[in-house]
């Protein structure tokens, strides 16, 4: 039996970017000097980190700030409750890199397509919505990039509905020392650049969003967090070079705040799917605790920190 609201598709949405927009990205996720590639346009090798498309479906085409909640609230699912999305955060991302990104949209259009996976019912907790985002070319229909996500509706269960499906637990490697390690240092100006990108929720920005939602005042994106280390994993790995990163995944586990010291901890597998080796990662604060977990990805390991 299929999930409540599964199968429903979005209206498709034009996205657009500019180069501008890839660099601001690219310096918003903490991408170093020495990858000059992500962040200058005249580089021979300029090209669009490989997470990027994960902002286009907060962006769409616009270069002006937007109103996050009135979008967010725009498009409710046939046969589960209305939410609040005033009151979500991230649960789990995993993308799937099909097809690098141009550096710019200029040319083409490309559209998000994006449907229900499931709405699932997680008690007094709150509720699941499980999708996939597709980038594609509209004119070709070729897919770029599939990202699959869980946005986690706080407070907002009890409806009747599944409770869902178990996830795969990506666990690392027990007793084993990590292969490489990346430290980020945040500052309470990490989500106010951040959130340049598109990303406007208030909740990054103004403390009292966060504090009806219980963490207190402003926290920074789960997808700071998760996109700086797929850039720590890519740097130490794979030789800054945007065409090893395939997949990469990873559970928001706990908020991070302002100032948090966020140092990933990278573990080789030694499996490998079609050249790209299996790697697995746990993302923690200076107090230890887990912010990002479930860490995999696949990456073509070449030693170096840069090569570009």
């Amino acid at each position: 039996m299929s999930a409540p609201g599964a199968g429903h598709e979005y209206p498709a949405q034009e996205v657009s970017w500019q180069k501008r927009d890839v660099l601001l990205f690219a310096n918003s996720i903490g991408i170093k000097a020495d990858e000059l590639h992500f962040l200058y346009e005249l580089h021979p090798n300029f090209a669009v980190f490989p997470t990027y498309s994960l902002i286009l479906p907060f962006k769409l085409t616009d270069q002006e700030v937007t109103d996050f909640y009135a979008r967010a609230q725009s498009n409710p699912i046939p046969g589960v409750p209305k939410f609040d999305s005033r009151r979500s955060v991230d649960g789990q991302r995993k993308l799937t890199v099909l097809k690098p990104l141009p550096p710019t949209s200029a040319g083409k259009k490309f559209e998000l397509r994006n449907k229900v996976i499931g709405v699932y019912d997680k008690g007094k907790a709150g509720s699941v919505i499980e999708s996939e985002q597709s980038i594609v070319d509209a004119g070709t229909g070729e897919v770029y990039t599939k990202t699959v996500s869980s946005n986690f509706l706080v407070g907002q269960g009890n409806w009747g509905g599944p409770k869902g499906p178990s996830t795969i637990n990506y666990a690392p490697p027990q007793g084993k020392a990590p292969d490489a390690v990346h430290v980020v240092q945040s500052t309470p100006e990490t989500p106010l650049i951040y959130r340049l990108n598109g990303d406007y929720n208030p909740l990054h920005a103004t403390p009292e969003p966060g504090v009806k939602m219980g963490f207190g005042g402003v926290i920074i994106h789960g997808l700071f967090s998760w996109n700086s280390a797929a850039h720590g994993i890519l740097r130490e790995l794979g030789g800054s070079d945007p065409k090893n990163l395939k997949e990469f995944q990873a559970r928001f586990a706990s908020p991070v705040i302002p100032g948090d010291k966020l140092t990933t901890e990278i573990w080789r597998m030694g499996t490998f799917e079609d050249g790209y080796e299996e790697v697995r990662f746990v993302t923690k604060n200076q107090k230890g605790k887990a912010v990002l977990s479930n860490g995999r990805c696949l990456v073509k390991v070449t030693g170096t920190k840069s090569k570009l």
